[in-house]
């Protein structure tokens, strides 16, 4: 009787330390062997991704991997170095905890990036709406017929000319718009178009327009721009309270008491802002998050500094970005990368303030730099340093 009981608890007891085993496995726990002693040793995970994939992984200088892969490392700091021929390198110190993932996720960005014009009629000023997904511009240098301003749809439409793929929605056969400086509404539903021309000296007229459609008679709200306005500023109010709706009472307090020149990420779970106060950053989020961004926080803050909160992990990163080049950054659609310009080139830094990359050093208008609305590439106004032709909008693809 014992010897049939025998096998079967054998069974049982190598299928409890083989589900054992492959949960510390799992878990990072390896075999160590060494010094004439044998143990357990725990690990952590590090995932290293990059797009595009296929790069290599450096860890403390040597070659480890290629990206799309996982490694087991001992508990401690690393640096790790993401590198594929073709792209700039990425880089950033890791602390690796046991039994913790810990991520490296690598956006590379061309070392010798495609400029490619997309406009061959001349753009005089071009401005992107709140979604981020369509740019109005103004024309001047073809036919009265095609000059003026018109709508272009990012997300619907492949690359080709914008006159070809973009909706006219004011001509200047009236001389009026062609010159004209734009403005979006907070809802993208309208836009100002301001002139100087067919008014008296050192006056302006605006006009209401809507951008998806041909205005035959555009609506003058020179004498009404207050009310216009003040309808704009309802609105905008409107939109940046929804952004805190489901926010934490305290969380809300925090970011109106000391939050100016709020940027929020696409995804709404990240804030750029200057610090309106010297304060320190409660916690929100207590006891700590495992697993999380491994760069250095900052919740001590300084009036006058930038920084980035994550909403979702409660961490603050102090990143240097001057405080005057703020209000012009975007966010690039991954909600991870904030681009900015700077002493004539055009750059891009992650939300922790790490890997500050340039993207692009070559000619361009100040004020004219938009994300694509799939992070593929950017958009530019230039002349490529040529004053005998008018600028025209250029993309400069970041893979």
């Amino acid at each position: 009787m014992k010897k049939q009981l025998l096998i079967p608890f054998s069974v049982l007891l190598l299928l409890i330390f083989g589900t054992i085993a492959v949960v510390m496995y799992a878990r990072g726990y390896r075999l160590e062997f060494g010094a004439g002693k044998t143990g357990i040793s725990g690990t952590g995970l590090l995932v290293a991704t990059s797009e595009p994939n296929g790069a290599q992984v450096f860890i403390n200088d040597h070659l480890t991997t290629a990206t799309d892969s996982t490694i087991n490392l001992a508990p401690g700091t690393y640096r790790i170095r993401i590198v594929k021929q073709g792209y700039l390198p990425w880089e950033k110190t890791l602390k690796i905890d046991k039994e913790l993932v810990s991520k490296a996720d690598a956006l590379l960005f061309p070392s010798a990036p495609k400029l490619e014009s997309i406009t061959d009629d001349g753009v005089v000023s071009a401005t992107v709406d709140p979604s981020g997904t369509r740019i109005a511009f103004t024309q001047a240098s073809g036919s009265a017929q095609q000059n003026g301003i018109r709508v272009l749809n990012m997300t619907m439409v492949p690359i080709l000319t914008l006159q070809s793929s973009s909706k006219q929605i004011a001509n200047d056969i009236l001389d009026l718009f062609s010159m004209a400086m734009l403005s979006w509404s907070p809802d993208g539903s309208e836009i100002l178009a301001t002139v100087s021309a067919t008014v008296p000296a050192g006056r302006q007229a605006t006009y209401l327009l809507l951008p998806t459609e041909l205005n035959n008679n555009p609506q003058d709200v020179t004498e009404t721009l207050i009310s216009v306005r003040t309808n704009w500023a309802a609105q905008k109010a409107k939109k940046d309270k929804s952004l805190t709706n489901g926010l934490k009472s305290n969380l809300i307090t925090i970011i109106s008491q000391n939050f100016s020149n709020t940027l929020w990420s696409p995804d709404e779970t990240k804030i750029a802002y200057t610090a309106s106060e010297s304060a320190t950053l409660p916690l929100i989020i207590n006891p700590r998050l495992l697993g999380v961004n491994a760069t250095p926080e900052q919740r001590r803050i300084e009036k006058g500094a930038t920084y980035v909160y994550d909403i979702k992990e409660d961490k603050n990163y102090e990143v240097n970005l001057d405080r005057k080049l703020l209000p012009s950054a975007k966010w690039l659609p991954d909600s991870k990368h904030i681009l900015y310009v700077t002493s004539g080139q055009i750059r891009s830094m992650e939300f922790d303030g790490t890997n500050d990359t340039i993207i692009y050093a070559g000619p361009f208008i100040d004020g004219y730099v938009f994300p694509w609305p799939d992070g593929s590439k950017i958009v530019i106004l230039t002349n490529l340093n040529n004053p005998q032709i008018p600028p025209n909008l250029y993309t400069i693809s970041l893979k």
